[in-house]
């Protein structure tokens, strides 16, 4: 084994310990590992992505279980049409979608399309969270509230789909921003719908025809499976504001550092 493969397989710790300390985020540097470590073409990492975050993030649930920390009402409003979208672009969605076109003299391809807007969502996903003047308030499912929650489950399904991340790092934000949650309990919330939607997305690129390299994917999920155990456990030892901080500077910095990766 290569040292690129260690360095690789090593990530996979580190994403499942981020992915169980702030209910997303980990699966963010999966792409960038499958595609410029493992490379893995975009468009089929999608699927790794989605399998190794789903199994990841259940470990996160299960723990975020015990404390108490998972709004189920609201989770499966956000996780039902979420799991239909995403199930809906890995199945059909992906493989409508042209190898390459040119768009006013540039010639664009399937996989600069997936990584470029899979940047610029998480830039604009940060940059919520990281925004001092939005208030925190709590709010009811009064007011036709649980039609809008399942309009965003629709829409992250459907984007997190396309890109092949869990969604973390938009569904926390819309959870905390959007419906007022704590930190605390957005994360288990938001590990419990990554955990629905990306195992059923899998199953939905897996009838699209993706072929998987489980020597390489199985060493690199069952770390996973450990980091996001011990990120769980260290959650709770954590203030709300501070993982609020952490989730947006980390989900920047990344966002900026694929989007430059790709306009190069």
């Amino acid at each position: 084994m290569e040292w690129i493969d260690i360095l690789g397989h090593g990530m996979g710790l580190v994403i499942g310990l981020i992915l169980g300390l702030l209910g997303g985020g980990g699966s963010v540097l999966i792409m960038p590992v499958l595609v410029y470590l493992f490379h893995i073409a975009p468009a089929d990492a999608t699927a790794y992505s989605l399998l190794v975050v789903g199994f990841g993030a259940l470990m996160g649930t299960l723990g975020s279980i015990q404390t108490k920390q998972v709004d189920w009402k609201t989770g499966g409003l956000f996780a039902l049409p979420s799991m239909l979208a995403v199930y809906a672009v890995q199945r059909w969605g992906l493989t409508a979608i042209p190898t390459s076109w040119t768009l006013w003299g540039y010639e664009l391809t399937k996989d600069t399309l997936i990584m470029g807007v899979f940047s610029l969502l998480m830039i604009a996903a940060a940059l919520s969270m990281l925004n001092p003047k939005v208030e925190m308030e709590k709010k009811s499912f009064g007011n036709n509230l649980w039609w809008i929650i399942c309009l965003e489950g629709l829409l992250v399904g459907a984007l997190t789909g396309f890109v092949g991340a869990g969604g973390g790092f938009l569904i926390v934000p819309a959870l905390v921003v959007l419906l007022g949650m704590s930190m605390e309990v957005a994360v288990g919330t938001s590990l419990f719908i990554i955990t629905v939607k990306s195992l059923v997305g899998f199953f939905g690129a897996m009838g699209s025809g993706v072929e998987m390299n489980w020597a390489l994917i199985l060493p690199f999920m069952a770390l996973t499976i450990v980091g996001s155990y011990l990120g769980t456990r260290l959650r709770s030892r954590i203030q709300g504001a501070t993982l609020k901080r952490l989730f947006g500077w980390f989900v920047l910095i990344m966002g900026v550092v694929i989007l430059l990766k790709e306009w190069n």
